[in-house]
């Protein structure tokens, strides 16, 4: 994983992160600030894990989490759009998907994940589906994807 790289990437170009996390639980906040100095960049980390707090606390409305899941494109881009307001950060991701191993159904299955990303006026949500039936590795693999992605990004 390029954490380093992403790091010292983050405070050279002086961009500030912030996250959204559902299934990831905290990882990737955990691994955006395990590296000294990352206060530079680093703004928030929120696990939004319930419903309740995707509703509450990053603002998604409730019509689209009864339509479509908490684990669907829409709540994603609810979640990093609102993130984006709160936040202020340049940029800013969101997590929301099945770690397992309970959880699934037919239609989203364990390693279903949604990624959003919104840095300026660019917006995107991804849908993964990794192959890995184990939590812990579904998580690892979405974080190394984030970061990925942001190095691609920045």
């Amino acid at each position: 994983m390029s954490i380093q790289l992403l790091h010292k990437k983050l405070i050279k170009k002086k961009l500030t992160i912030s996250i959204a996390e559902s299934c990831t639980g905290g990882l990737l906040a955990h691994n955006l600030t395990k590296l000294a100095n990352s206060s530079k960049y680093f703004q928030m980390g929120l696990t939004t894990y319930s419903n309740q707090a995707k509703i509450k606390i990053l603002r998604v409305n409730k019509k689209i989490i009864n339509k479509y899941g908490a684990v669907s494109y829409e709540c994603c881009k609810a979640m990093v759009e609102n993130l984006s307001k709160i936040s202020k950060s340049k940029i800013n991701v969101s997590i929301t998907g099945i770690a397992g191993p309970g959880g699934s159904t037919k239609n989203k299955p364990i390693g279903l994940v949604y990624i959003g990303f919104k840095k300026d006026k660019t917006m995107f949500v991804e849908e993964n589906k990794f192959q890995s039936k184990k939590r812990i590795q579904i998580q690892r693999a979405t974080v190394k994807k984030v970061i990925n992605i942001i190095l691609k990004l920045i």
